[in-house]
């Protein structure tokens, strides 16, 4: 069965919500998944005085981990147009399995996250996928055939890129209807994709 590994970081749980609906396209298509994040680097009282969200289920992932999976979907939130330095501390980490050659012919896909609607989503995306091609990895986004990304009735992430949600500047928003659907949609498509590549 192929092993898709969903891997995000989240402060205040949209990044959460993504990486869940990501999964349950995963499941859709039929292929084994795990949701896991990286560590918070930020000091625990920092974090409860920010308001983060620290009661999230998914267990911390280690680096040796990820040359288990078939494809692993990344998710990060934007900080000025670029992933999060949790996410980039995690990934600065995968040196050995560079060195390996582990990570070379999976499926890498991202999704992400931004306080307004021009917050620098796509940027964050294309900032990321760099460092899945240096690993070998093969890049899937997600495809116009998810229409919901042409949508103009309503304020809304997603891009060809990868799936992607608006939080409102003060994180007040959360996942809408039209943002889950793009998650799920790239779940079940990476999945598909990582099935079709491992035969």
């Amino acid at each position: 069965m192929t092993k898709v590994l969903v891997l995000y970081y989240s402060a205040y749980g949209h990044m959460e919500r993504m990486a869940e609906a990501v999964a349950e396209g995963v499941k859709e298509a039929g292929a084994e998944v795990a949701i896991k994040r990286v560590p918070e680097l930020v000091p625990e009282d920092v974090a409860k005085q920010s308001g983060f969200k620290l009661d999230q289920k998914a267990p911390v992932a280690s680096v040796a981990e990820l040359a288990d999976y078939d494809a692993i979907i990344f998710g990060s939130g934007t900080r000025f147009g670029v992933f999060t330095s949790q996410m980039r501390n995690f990934l600065d980490q995968t040196g050995p399995l560079w060195m390996k050659g582990a990570l070379i012919g999976k499926v890498g896909s991202v999704f992400t996250g931004s306080g307004t609607q021009h917050g620098g989503q796509e940027a964050t995306i294309l900032t990321m996928i760099p460092t899945l091609l240096h690993h070998g990895m093969v890049v899937v986004g997600l495809p116009y055939s998810f229409q919901g990304q042409m949508r103009s009735d309503e304020i809304t992430g997603c891009s060809p890129y990868g799936a992607s949600t608006i939080t409102k500047p003060d994180g007040s928003r959360m996942p809408s209807d039209n943002e889950l659907a793009g998650a799920r949609f790239q779940g079940r498509h990476v999945a598909q994709i990582a099935g079709k590549l491992k035969g």
